[in-house]
This record gives C-alpha cells, sequence and structure tokens, in this order.
C-alpha cells in the first residue's frame, strides 16, 4: 500500500514542500512518482520520516540525519537508539523544569519574607540539569572582562561562585517575568535590569556600546549561554539581546 504526498502530510503534519525538499536533497526519494507526477510513499518511506522527525527532534541537523540514515542500521535498532535520546532528553528537560520551577517558588517566598537570594537554602538545587560552563570562560570574546572574571573567581570560595551562579540566574528569572508579561524590551523597569547587568560588567573592566552590544548578541550566538537563557524560557536570549541593544544605544552613545 502506498501514500500520495498529501495524505503523508496530513498523517505526519509535515507540509508538502518539506517533503518535496527533503526528496531534493535525497534524505527522503518517494517509493515512486506516479505519471501524473505526484510522489507516493509507502510504510519504509513512513518509517524513515518518523526517524527524521525524531531526529529533528533532537535538534539533529538535516546533514548529521542523512549520515544517520545512510548507515543503513536495522530499523528497529535505530528505533531504539532514537528512543534512548528521547528518555536521555525527557529526563534532562524534567530536571531544568524542575530546577527552574523551584527558584520561583523559593524567589517568591524570599521575597515574601524579605529574605535575600544570597540566604535561600540549597543554592545546589539551582543548577540541577544545568551544566553550564564556567561564566569567564564564556566571556572569551571579551579579553579585558575573561581576564579580570578569571582573576576575581580564582580567588573565590566554592561558596561565592555559586552565589554569584545564583544571582545571575535569578536576574535572568526576573528578566523572564517581564518577558512573560509582555514588556517591551524598550520598557523602563526592563532597561533597569539592564542597568544593573551594566554596572556589574563595568566593574571588571570598561566596557563601551559596541561591547556591550556584542555581548547582547552573545546571549543568543554563544551557544552555552543561549541553552542557559532559553532553559529559562523561551525567546529570552533574543530579549536579553533586544535590551541591551536599546540601553546601549539610548546611554552608551
Amino acid at each position: 500500500m502506498d501514500w500520495p504526498i498529501a495524505e503523508v502530510a496530513r498523517m505526519s503534519g509535515v507540509t508538502a514542500r518539506t517533503l518535496r525538499h527533503y526528496d531534493e536533497i535525497g534524505l527522503l526519494p518517494p517509493a515512486r512518482i506516479g505519471s501524473n507526477g505526484h510522489r507516493y510513499y509507502e510504510e519504509h518511506q513512513l518509517l524513515l520520516l518518523q526517524q527524521i522527525l525524531v531526529l529533528r527532534a533532537l535538534d539533529v541537523g538535516l546533514p548529521e540525519i542523512g549520515r544517520v540514515l545512510a548507515d543503513r542500521v536495522d530499523t528497529v535498532e535505530a528505533l531504539r537508539g532514537h528512543h534512548l535520546r528521547l528518555l536521555a532528553e525527557r529526563d534532562r528537560l524534567d530536571a531544568l523544569a524542575a530546577t527552574v520551577s523551584r527558584t520561583i517558588a523559593e524567589l517568591e517566598q524570599s521575597r515574601k519574607d524579605g529574605i535575600a537570594m544570597t540566604a535561600i537554602n540549597r543554592p545546589e538545587n539551582l543548577f540541577e540539569g544545568v551544566q553550564p560552563s564556567r561564566y569567564e570562560e564564556n566571556l572569551r570574546d571579551f579579553p579585558g572582562l575573561a581576564e579580570e572574571a578569571g582573576r576575581r573567581a580564582a580567588a573565590m570560595t566554592p561558596a561565592e561562585v555559586e552565589t554569584g551562579q545564583r544571582e545571575r540566574t535569578a536576574l535572568m528569572i526576573l528578566l523572564a517575568e517581564h518577558m512573560a508579561a509582555g514588556t517591551p524590551a524598550d520598557a523602563g523597569p526592563v532597561q533597569t535590569e539592564i542597568q544593573a547587568q551594566y554596572r556589574a560588567l563595568a566593574t571588571l573592566h570598561p566596557v563601551s556600546a559596541e561591547e556591550f552590544r556584542a555581548i547582547g548578541r552573545s546571549c543568543v550566538d554563544n551557544e552555552q549561554w543561549c541553552a542557559a537563557y532559553e532553559a529559562i524560557a523561551p525567546g529570552l536570549a533574543s530579549y536579553q539581546r533586544d535590551a541591551i541593544a536599546v540601553y546601549a544605544d539610548a546611554r552608551l552613545t
């Protein structure tokens, strides 16, 4: 039995245009092309499409998917491998969700009780499911800042490092709250948060308008920074970048 491209698109949720693209790049040729020029797919192609969509959901690029499919691994074995990756991703996302949920609850409680963030118990809980590199390592594109951040980090105790990480995450959550409320990136409350970030950086090393804009762009372009922001709230990395650009244009030029 085979299915026309329109039916495959309906079943899979993938557009016919995407299916044609997969054919054009050799990723998913149809089983046959009818005399009417329409593409038709059989069960084998549907199984391949499922693998493609699973790998795309895991953020695997099309070239890498092509290499995986070209290895011609047994379908059942391939699905077992995809299943394990999905379970691992589920566990990671569950841990991230629990971490962010717990942080929000602790922030709300700290505000209610008038307790500073640094007084929250078990700060290590803040980082379950998250494995970021050291903050100063992500400043490597900004030598002056990276050098001073590294020097200060070397002099810190583990507790002080944890406190700094926690406070940075708290600021990210505050920014996410503004974003969730629909507050524009150029609004006063958001710009106040960005000003606090700028002043913190400026205590390490003078930061020009262009450098601050570049740091904003790194929130999206730097894979580790972007992942940290997106773990808090999807779209937060771009929101931070845009807010920094506004601040640099209005206050630093």
